[in-house]
């Protein structure tokens, strides 16, 4: 489902128990220097992200300060976030200008310890190239070298790298919990193009070899992803970026299921296996 941008005033575009994607939580944040915004979700686990500016976040007491280092967009530095325990009390403060703060969420019933995630702790991919017009770049930040302390809960930027190209292929699904094959992860995106009146498409096939639905995609909008195969492409001379929520039902390692009739494209896109051991 495709949910165009739209001012949500601080509340979630994707709540608590969502008919689609339950296993996910989204919200937006806006706020100028000085104001604060309150939160909490009970049965999930989150992580703040600032998209731009600079926030200082605090955890039940446990202040993390002067998290995100971006001013202009996403692609103005590396991404930072704080992890929030299941159902814990935030106060995000933000302390320049202006910020625009990701919330992310995963269904979650055992409460962790907060931490946060500094740019030098990411966990960077690179793979694809530019002849299979599959070239980007993947930013984890509750990613593999923090298995151990989430969950559920993943969260990565996505970038294409170069203008134009496709993500997310070969096209791939993860709606049923179907081990060692499949896992059950809920997915929710939100898009930013540069320069920002670019766009692209949300193809959702969710049948091999059957017609499936296609979405317009525009700066700011939300994909929720509950089934199917979901490739993506940014149209030729623009960059895309994406903000990635995976929920996992029974685990936190995500398992892909790669559509059949696309899945030698594997064997020629370079470093996609490596690409696919890091969603943990």
């Amino acid at each position: 489902m495709h949910i165009a941008p739209y001012d949500n005033k601080n509340q979630p575009i994707v709540g608590a128990d969502h008919d689609l994607v339950p296993l996910n939580y989204f919200n937006i944040v806006k706020l100028q220097k000085g104001e604060t915004f309150e939160y909490q979700v009970p049965g999930y686990e989150t992580c703040v992200v600032p998209a731009t500016g600079t926030v200082d976040v605090d955890v039940e007491g446990v202040s993390f300060s002067a998290l995100g280092n971006r001013t202009i967009d996403v692609w103005d530095g590396e991404p930072e976030g704080v992890y929030v325990p299941v159902g814990a009390k935030v106060t995000i403060t933000c302390v320049t200008d202006e910020t625009e703060t990701f919330i992310a969420g995963a269904k979650y019933d055992k409460v962790l310890d907060p931490f946060d995630v500094r740019a030098d702790a990411l966990d960077l991919v690179q793979y694809g190239s530019d002849d299979t017009k599959t070239h980007r770049k993947i930013k984890h930040i509750l990613g593999q070298k923090h298995h151990d302390k989430v969950g559920r809960l993943l969260v990565s930027e996505l970038y294409t790298v170069g203008q134009g190209g496709w993500s997310g292929f070969p096209s791939h699904k993860h709606d049923t919990d179907r081990l060692p094959d499949e896992t059950r992860h809920d997915e929710t995106y939100n898009f930013r193009f540069r320069p920002n009146y670019g766009s692209g498409v949300q193809m959702l096939q969710r049948e091999d070899n059957k017609p499936g639905d296609a979405y317009h995609i525009v700066d700011g909008s939300t994909i929720v992803l509950d089934k199917g195969y979901h490739p993506c492409a940014v149209l030729p001379g623009y960059e895309m970026y994406y903000f990635t929520i995976l929920g996992g039902l029974s685990q936190r390692s995500l398992v892909q299921y790669f559509q059949p009739t696309h899945a030698a494209q594997l064997d020629t896109i370079p470093g996609i296996k490596d690409m696919i051991a890091k969603f943990k």
